[in-house]
């Protein structure tokens, strides 16, 4: 099991000619400088390549984080997923109204300067570096190792050029300007670098907290980030990979990896175990090809799963069965922020009959447990400005919580032990039955239809009995399935529902209330100025 450590020898001249910096100052650093090695340990450094993902800094919540001048709980990497895939979207809204890039992501009217994409993008970077500082001195140390290093360098690459577009490149440790590469050039590597890693990872086995290994990737994973690369190829480089796409997909689908289906347990339904403290025990991780390891007692951090539950409670919102409100961190933890758009309510109450219930009943009147909503109190939608910074106006979305189905207790209520399942076998499903349907005419072939069937039957949902799925029906199963895990504008830019002239609308979509179309330029993100001015090989997006 992978330990996610609080402390690293200090790594020299980790940089990108990027304004990022290592957590040092508590540390005796001999003077940095780009030729000279300090003493490093290999297997330091190796977790710190997966850490990345799951802590701001050696230092702890509070403490220093790994990008200089940023506070530690914005640059977390699950945070800014979340906010730069959820906020943008028909997904999710945040009330934080006064928060400094909280009402830009709201209204899809962010910038070169946006503080916290600046943190998405350098806790990426900062990925990319010391895989690259890990390779370059530990390479030829444990083929396996490295392929993992190797892996986690690609995936940092994946959410940049997937974010970003057209981004600086390099695979050294140096203080000179990387150049800039152009999508295409960063698609056509992360699939050289996946194709060539493969055969030196680890052989896929679904494994619980309790087993070796644990949260470190394995072929499966490859296959799944080349069936996500594959999925968006036409969006990335022009050209679609619908059959590469759903060939990954099912390779997947065919693994020791496993749509989790396992029985409800003191009211927690399969899909509920998922998202839980004890899902890395459960048996829910039978699903999880690659899951961010959370532990409240080991990863103390505000921008992992700790802010996906925080964020969503305020003190009276409920998922619990037994009736207890808030997600089960300590009493100052409801943040009260982000909560759903109305448009996200309407994928499962088409009809506009949302009751307001509390969320352990909410799913049995939408009649699918993924229906994880309260709305005891609250309104759907927001009516006017004001309404933007209150929250209860709009229902409180409680899929993510830190109880243990088993009624165990969790291990420390200041941080949550509940892991993130980056990729999941859902995902696969999905994948194959919208790749298949692409090469059938717009409608899922018959064991597209059947992928999407049984992600139904999980969820106690009606499963179709006659007829195939449309594309707009796969999109919103997309967003059933997956809300609030961080890939909705992903989906929705594939689709062609995102920036452009697209007329699919959602509530305070580009600043109004009803919505209205943007450029599609914003399709990516902005480079981030700070970075455009140190590096003269950088040229901005278009439309930035």
């Amino acid at each position: 099991m992978i330990q996610y450590i609080k402390k690293i020898a200090p790594v020299a001249a980790l940089l990108l000619s990027l304004s990022i910096t290592s957590c040092v100052k508590d540390l005796d650093v001999k003077p940095i400088d780009p030729n000279l090695q300090t003493e490093i340990n290999p297997n330091h450094l190796f977790n710190k390549c997966y850490a990345n993902f799951a802590l701001a800094g050696n230092s702890g919540p509070d403490g220093d984080c790994d990008i200089d001048g940023l506070d530690g709980g914005t640059t977390g990497f699950i945070r800014q997923l979340f906010n730069s895939n959820e906020l943008t979207t028909d997904e999710a809204i945040c009330c934080w109204t006064q928060d400094e890039g909280i009402p830009e992501f709201n209204f899809n009217a962010y910038g070169s300067s946006h503080p916290m994409l600046k943190g998405f993008y350098y806790r990426l970077y900062f990925g990319v570096t010391i895989c690259n500082q890990y390779i370059s001195n530990f390479g030829d140390l444990d083929k396996q190792k490295t392929a993992e290093v190797r892996f986690i360098r690609a995936l940092d690459y994946y959410f940049l050029m997937d974010a970003f577009g057209n981004i600086p490149f390099t695979e050294e440790v140096s203080a000179k300007a990387a150049p800039q590469y152009s999508r295409k050039q960063m698609y056509d590597y992360i699939e050289k670098e996946l194709l060539a890693i493969e055969n030196d990872l680890m052989e896929p086995r679904a494994k619980k907290s309790t087993d070796a290994n644990y949260g470190r990737v394995d072929k499966a994973a490859v296959w799944m980030l080349l069936s996500r690369l594959y999925l968006n190829a036409e969006v990335y480089t022009g050209t679609a990979q619908w059959q590469k796409a759903a060939d990954y997909a099912k390779k997947v689908i065919n693994s020791p990896y496993q749509l989790y289906t396992g029985a409800t347990v003191n009211g927690w339904t399969a899909y509920q175990q998922l998202f839980m403290g004890d899902n890395g025990e459960n048996g829910a991780s039978v699903e999880a090809i690659f899951p961010i390891l959370q532990d409240g007692k080991r990863t103390a951090a505000y921008g992992g799963t700790v802010f996906l539950i925080n964020a969503c409670y305020d003190k009276a919102a409920t998922v619990n069965i037994n009736g207890s409100a808030g997600g089960n961190l300590y009493d100052n933890a409801n943040w009260a922020g982000v909560r759903a758009r109305k448009d996200l309510i309407d994928k499962f109450f088409p009809n506009n009959n949302a009751p307001s219930v509390t969320g352990a009943v909410m799913p049995t009147e939408a009649g699918d447990d993924r229906a994880l909503f309260d709305g005891v109190d609250r309104t759907i939608t927001q009516e006017n400005s004001k309404d933007l910074s209150v929250f209860t106006k709009g229902f409180a979305v409680v899929k993510y919580n830190n109880f243990y189905s088993t009624g165990a207790t969790a291990k420390d209520l200041r941080y949550a032990d509940t892991d993130f399942f980056l990729f999941r076998v859902a995902e696969a499903y999905l994948t194959y039955a919208e790749a298949t349907a692409r090469l059938n005419g717009g409608q899922t072939t018959t064991e597209g239809t059947d992928l999407i069937n049984q992600l139904h039957i999980r969820a106690h949902a009606t499963a179709r009995t006659s007829g195939a799925y449309t594309l707009n029906d796969i999109l919103n199963e997309w967003c059933k399935e997956f809300y609030f895990e961080g890939r909705r504008r992903v989906d929705l830019v594939r689709f062609n529902k995102f920036g452009g002239n697209v007329n699919y609308n959602w509530a305070w979509k580009g600043g109004e209330l009803n919505g209205r179309n943007f450029a599609t330029t914003r399709n990516v993100f902005a480079i981030p100025n700070s970075d455009i001015i140190v590096n003269k090989n950088l040229i901005q997006n278009s439309g930035y």
